[in-house]
């Protein structure tokens, strides 16, 4: 990648790109930096060579299991946009489970693709938290630059100065490892790096269901952050280029390759050799036009806090390749027909896809069966406990209205973000784990502690659904 003096001219700023990526109700998160000035420095990263165009990138992957690819391959793409635009690989920092590459499952080992004739995003791709390090506390930490909070892994974090900006993409919210991330707790986050003084501006792309939840009545306006979001607090969002689909995967892929609202947004950013028609002048092109030209698809995409940094170029975010520089703004924009799965139901589409391929009688297909039919007795086994726990607490007539009744008014999802903690976790001890599916009831959740239901009457009505009966354990990935 040759050095960019031209676009260190034009800012002097250090950048931080944070792309977050995780499942459910979790993060993905990949952070990049963009330096202007300093000493390297190989873990805290926030100085570099005066002379250097580099940049750290956090990849959170918080999903795991070959159902998830796209989350994955969603990530190792938005690393390599962001290496095409300048950044150095000593100032990204990858959070990426990293079990989906080499699996026997995926047909090109050591490869993974983002679009249907794309090319590999895998390769030189840095994970510097993989694993059981793929944590909420580590991705707070890293957030932070606080080395000494940092389990495992690399060690490095975003060590940023007042003059920086920060691009964070985070798709999917469940981390693979406990505990949860919940929305609160991301935003005292977010409020603590303002008070920090350590950046300038940071905008914030999320890719998850209900992705709105997280900062809907919560996001302030004067943190310098601007947040959009895959959907709205209510909506599911959706995986794409999956088998049946147009356009399709390749026809050995059995599983979806990216997200509606990533692809749409890192599609718009970057030339690839698959289709270089996409590419523009990003020095040109406004967070504002990325917004509604291309990542405003599927679900409504919503958008939260600090609504003028719009008028900034994405170049100040996500880089800049040299190669399209005399290009106008893409209006490329084709989104609107492209085939979606809702991102609960993919690990199922995976699942079939790769049974129904497989001849008649054999063992790894009567295996495959028996993993669809665990995966939909634990969804129906989630579904009915929580049915029965809505019938002992509000009574038969009220218990639909209680628990799916949506707050209006601009309010957040819960009033008491730790008794919905307590309530999820009473919840787990007794019927079993909610997994990526079982997210879509964290509203009925935050419900029940709204209604000012005790933990003591939740322990109750989850031994009476669940403890008396054998409960399915988690499907196996």
């Amino acid at each position: 990648m040759p050095e960019h003096a031209a676009f260190n001219k034009t800012t002097k700023r250090l950048r931080h790109f944070i792309c977050a990526f995780l499942d459910g109700f979790c993060l993905d998160f990949c952070a990049v930096h963009v330096y202007g000035g300093g000493a390297a420095s190989s873990r805290r990263v926030g100085s570099h060579n005066p002379a250097a165009h580099g940049g750290e990138c956090h990849q959170v992957a918080g999903s795991n299991g070959f159902g998830n690819y796209r989350h994955q391959a969603d990530v190792c793409h938005a690393y390599q946009i962001l290496k095409k635009g300048g950044i150095k690989d000593e100032n990204i920092i990858v959070f990426m489970y990293d079990d989906i590459a080499m699996t026997d499952l995926n047909p090109r080992k050591g490869i993974l693709i983002n679009h249907p004739t794309g090319d590999d995003v895998y390769a030189g791709v840095p994970k510097d938290y993989t694993s059981e390090q793929v944590r909420t506390e580590n991705f707070y930490a890293v957030i932070l630059g606080n080395t000494s909070a940092v389990t495992g892994g690399s060690g490095k974090v975003v060590d940023s100065k007042p003059s920086d900006t920060i691009f964070i993409y985070y798709s999917v919210v469940r981390m693979p490892n406990m505990p949860y991330l919940y929305g609160k707790d991301f935003i005292d986050v977010l409020k603590k790096k303002h008070e920090s003084g350590t950046y300038k501006e940071m905008v914030i792309y999320i890719e998850a269901c209900e992705s709105g939840s997280v900062f809907e009545g919560m996001m302030p306006d004067d943190l310098d952050v601007y947040v959009t979001t895959a959907s709205n607090a209510e909506e599911s969002s959706w995986g794409t280029y999956c088998p049946g689909m147009d356009p399709p995967p390749p026809p050995e892929y059995m599983t979806c390759l990216g997200d509606l609202y990533s692809v749409a947004w890192m599609e718009d950013s970057v030339c690839l050799s698959f289709e270089c028609s996409e590419s523009h002048n990003l020095k040109r092109e406004t967070v504002q036009q990325q917004y509604d030209q291309h990542i405003h698809a599927g679900s409504h995409v919503m958008e939260y806090g600090n609504k003028s940094i719009k008028s900034e170029k994405l170049y100040l975010f996500q880089g800049f390749d040299l190669a399209p520089e005399n290009l106008p703004p893409n209006q490329f924009n084709a989104k609107a027909n492209m085939g979606v799965v809702n991102q609960r139901d993919a690990d199922i589409l995976s699942l079939w896809e790769m049974y129904n391929r497989l001849n008649d009688g054999t063992e790894k297909k009567a295996q495959l069966l028996k993993q669809i039919t665990s995966t939909m007795l634990h969804r129906k086994h989630l579904d009915g406990s929580l049915d029965i726990i809505g019938v002992i607490l509000f009574g038969p007539a009220k218990s639909p209205n209680v628990l799916k009744s949506r707050r209006g008014g601009g309010l957040p999802l819960v009033d008491d973000w730790e008794c919905l903690k307590s309530m999820v976790r009473v919840f787990e001890a007794q019927c079993g784990p909610l997994a990526q599916y079982g997210m879509k009831h964290m509203r009925s959740f935050a419900n029940i502690c709204n209604a000012a239901v005790s933990v003591r009457r939740m322990e109750e009505a989850c031994l009476a659904a669940c403890g008396a009966t054998s409960t399915p354990l988690l499907p196996a990935a």
